[in-house]
Order: structure tokens, then sequence, then C-alpha cells
């Protein structure tokens, strides 16, 4: 893109935003004829997941092709997106035309991996790189299992720390299974949230494969031996809310489920797993309740 910058005497704005050396970030803009607002194509991320040569057919860290078909890490997700839409800039360069709008593209450094903070999309965010952009729509161009899709659902990762008390198995009746506290908690908050976000009209006129979900995909637990009752248990997972309803409200009802829980955790059926498994106990040694943290 460089020969076709303003510094060289072209018609794009190119920022190459970095906050961890060597993992930068770029935001391109194409402007001429310029009256009011943006589109934007977001999505397309610099970084790969990485490859085990041993599980793919062609080598991954070589560009193969084939016919009309390039095989190689990154080819879907996501620097062929990343080239598709350099090309699309250079097209808009070379060609020059008169636009009402300002033509946006924002290429990621760090997408895939959401354990290094502060890297990418993020901190454009936080530092308002991106607040000019919301005058107008915004596509994410990122992989879809190799093919085009029209639309996806914003994603909302979520932790939920379910804190019990640590008995003896063989006298289950003093402790609180934390690990039972998360499944009957899961249960009812996702329970709540499709009571509360159920499947849109929209969404097979928009094509959606489906509607908005919340679900666990992780969960560990304190370490301890079989005949322990666990005195905590973390259940991650993520919800995909579909364009037609508000995450911050999705995420505010989340948060009021976990709260009413809280409040009264006999909301949750004590002894539904057995006589001895109750989440609100008094013993000789005192009382004890489960308690919930999203």
């Amino acid at each position: 893109l460089k020969p076709y910058t303003k510094e060289d005497g072209g018609l794009l704005k190119v920022d190459h935003i970095t906050y961890v050396e060597g993992r930068g970030n770029l935001i391109i803009e194409y402007e001429n004829g310029y009256e009011k607002g943006t589109v934007t194509f977001i999505g397309s991320h610099l970084d790969v997941v990485p490859a085990n040569p041993e599980t793919w057919e062609r080598d991954p860290f070589k560009l193969t092709i084939e016919g009309d078909k390039m095989y190689g890490r990154g080819t879907t997700d996501c620097l062929g997106h990343v080239a598709m839409v350099t090309e699309l800039f250079i097209q808009l360069a070379e060609k020059k035309p008169k636009l009402k709008r300002k033509v946006v593209a924002v290429f990621i450094a760090c997408e895939e991996n959401s354990s290094i903070p502060d890297v990418g999309v993020e901190m454009l965010l936080k530092n308002g790189k991106l607040d000019h952009l919301k005058g107008g729509p915004m596509y994410w161009v990122d992989s879809a299992d190799g093919h085009p899709c029209l639309g996806t659902a914003s994603a909302a990762m979520w932790t939920l720390k379910c804190k019990g008390r640590l008995f003896h198995s063989g006298l289950p009746h003093k402790g609180v299974n934390s690990l039972e506290l998360a499944m009957d908690a899961v249960t009812h908050i996702q329970k709540r949230f499709y009571q509360d976000f159920p499947p849109h009209a929209s969404e097979s006129e928009y094509l959606f494969a489906s509607p908005s979900t919340m679900k666990p995909t992780l969960v560990k637990g304190a370490e301890g031996s079989v005949n322990q009752i666990p005195p905590w248990t973390e259940v991650q997972g993520d919800i995909r809310l579909t364009p037609f309803y508000d995450i911050a409200e999705c995420l505010r009802k989340v948060d009021g489920y976990v709260a009413e829980l809280n409040k009264d955790i006999s909301v949750l059926v004590s002894g539904s797993r057995g006589p001895c498994s109750k989440y609100d106990i008094n013993i000789e040694e005192g009382h004890f309740k489960g308690e919930l943290e999203m």
C-alpha cells in the first residue's frame, strides 16, 4: 500500500498503531469526495492459529496452489482476507472513485489468542481509535469455516465461579458441593437467558444459522482427591447474541440472574441431587451457603 499513501502522493491514509513491539495494527482510510459517514471493514487479522504439520495433508508453512485453491496456514483465517481487503484499497487508490462516505479498513494484530492482552482491537477501542467509525456500517471480514458468512453474532465470554464448602465426601451433608452448584446454576441461568433472548423473527430473514445462545465450554475446579466435596468450581463459556438484541442489556440481565441466586440460593432446588446435596446448610459447625461470582 505504500505507493498509494498520502506521504507518497496517493489517497490512502495508513496508520500503523503498535501497543506491543512487533505487533502492529493498521487503520487504512480512503477519502475522495467525502461528505459524511464511513463504511468500515474490520475483523481481518494478521495473526494465525498454530499448525501441526502432522495433521495437514500439505505443508502448512508453504503456500501450495492447486487449481483455483490455495493451501497454507492463514490462507483462510485470516491472511487471505487481509490480502483481499488490501487489494480493494489498491483498486480504490488507482481508480479514484468519488464516494460520499469514507471507506476504512482495520487490520487487527491479535485476534486468535485472547490470553495475550492489550495488543489488538481492544486497545484500539480503549484509546478511541475506532470512535470515528460509529457513523456508518461495519463489516466483520473474517473466516467462517472456509465459506462466506452473511452475518454473525457478537461474542461475550463469561466466567462463573461457584463457591461451596470443602468436606469429606463420606459426610456430604456437611459440605456444599460446588460442582453440583455449578451444574444447577448454569442450568438455571441458561433457562432464564433463553426466556429473555429467544429466537428472533429477523434471524431467518437474514439467514442466521442459529439464534442467540449461551453455553458453557470449559470447567475447572479445586485440586483435591476423589473423596472430597470440591470447595470451588469455575465454569467458562460464551454468549453469542444476534444483532437483534442489545448486548449491554443482555449482560445486565445475566448479572441479574446471578444476583438473584446469591440473594436466594434456594431457587435452585436443594436435594434434587440427593437428600444430602444442599446449597444452604445449618450444621453444628455453623451456617454455610453456596455463592456465585460472575
